[in-house]
């Protein structure tokens, strides 16, 4: 009993998807608080070359 117990702390089989699973999720975070930052600046940048656009109301 305590060799199995020994071998789940010892396994390192899956670590390397655990690990890409991490790394996975704190790009996403970075990506979406960077958009989100972002955003109002990029809106009001296209809110400008709209406006400066023939024809736009």
């Amino acid at each position: 009993m305590l060799d199995k117990f020994k071998g789940l702390l010892i396994e390192e089989e899956g670590q390397g998807m655990t690990e890409y699973g991490l790394i996975l999720g704190l790009i996403a975070v970075a990506v979406i608080t960077v958009l989100t930052a972002m955003g109002t600046t990029l809106s009001g940048t296209f809110d400008g070359i709209v406006k400066k656009l023939p024809g736009a109301q």
